[in-house]
């Protein structure tokens, strides 16, 4: 079975991915260029999201979209474990939002495009005065009251499906502005495709999204980050299948 689903993959999976990769760019592009940005910039990623991860064969499942309120602004922040995190929250969690992502990603062909065109946060720590953009540029999007960001708060993909720390700047940026944080887990995709084997095979597995509670501010400063900081992770903890339960120190963080 695994060598049907990896002669599937290279002739339908990998050759349709590419295929709608490039006409989403196109369309976000274009979108971006003449109409509503908010619009263009997220619902063409989430239907690639979609078809991508339905062409893979992946079964996804949901839980705790009843915890988010209608027309409210979050701070959403995700465990890392694989290159499937992207389809799984961008097609799932049924949010407008934008990502804060390494400034790396903005060479990807066609992706990078996509991105830059419809604004998505690149986090660049080449210099105070870099940092200082990308916080503007979140901050300025989380105003509007309109959109919501996701943040991978560990900053880099596990080696081994277990959690590294978490860094405080998402926690900080939510204590400023007095939003709610809302802690996502993700199961399955370091089974699929673990950061060791980009540009390899999928590995078919069944991928998860819970939605936890949202995290509302005790007050505002360092203590309210410490405290928000901590609940986020233990309840992204919380969902991890037994396998990648516990913290395993990640170098690359």
């Amino acid at each position: 079975m695994k060598y049907l689903y990896r002669i599937y993959q290279l002739f339908v999976a990998v050759p349709v991915t590419v295929l709608v990769t490039i006409i989403t760019a196109i369309e976000v592009g274009v979108g971006c260029a003449i109409g509503d940005g908010h619009f263009w910039g997220y619902y063409p990623g989430r239907w690639w999201a979609r078809i991508i991860t339905r062409v893979f064969l992946l079964p996804v499942n949901v839980v705790g979209s009843e915890h988010l309120e209608p027309n409210q602004s979050y701070v959403f922040v995700a465990n890392h474990q694989g290159a499937f995190d992207i389809f799984l929250i961008y097609g799932f969690l049924g949010r407008n939002f934008k990502w804060m992502m390494k400034y790396q990603l903005n060479k990807i062909p066609f992706v990078g495009y996509a991105c830059r065109k419809s604004h998505q946060i690149f986090v660049d720590k080449r210099g105070v005065g870099k940092v200082r953009q990308t916080y503007e540029a979140a901050r300025h999007i989380l105003e509007t009251g309109s959109c919501s960001v996701v943040v991978f708060p560990e900053g880099a993909r596990s080696f081994t499906g277990h959690m590294g720390t978490f860094k405080k700047g998402a926690f900080a940026l939510a204590d400023e502005l007095q939003l709610p944080v809302v802690p996502l887990t993700i199961n399955g995709s370091f089974d699929v495709m673990p950061r060791m084997r980009d540009w390899h095979f999928a590995n078919w597995h069944p991928l998860s999204l819970t939605i936890h509670q949202p995290v509302y501010p005790i007050g505002q400063g360092g203590q309210n980050i410490q405290a928000t900081m901590k609940q986020s992770y233990d309840s992204v903890m919380s969902a991890i299948v037994p396998e990648y339960q516990g913290y395993v120190e990640n170098p690359d963080q």
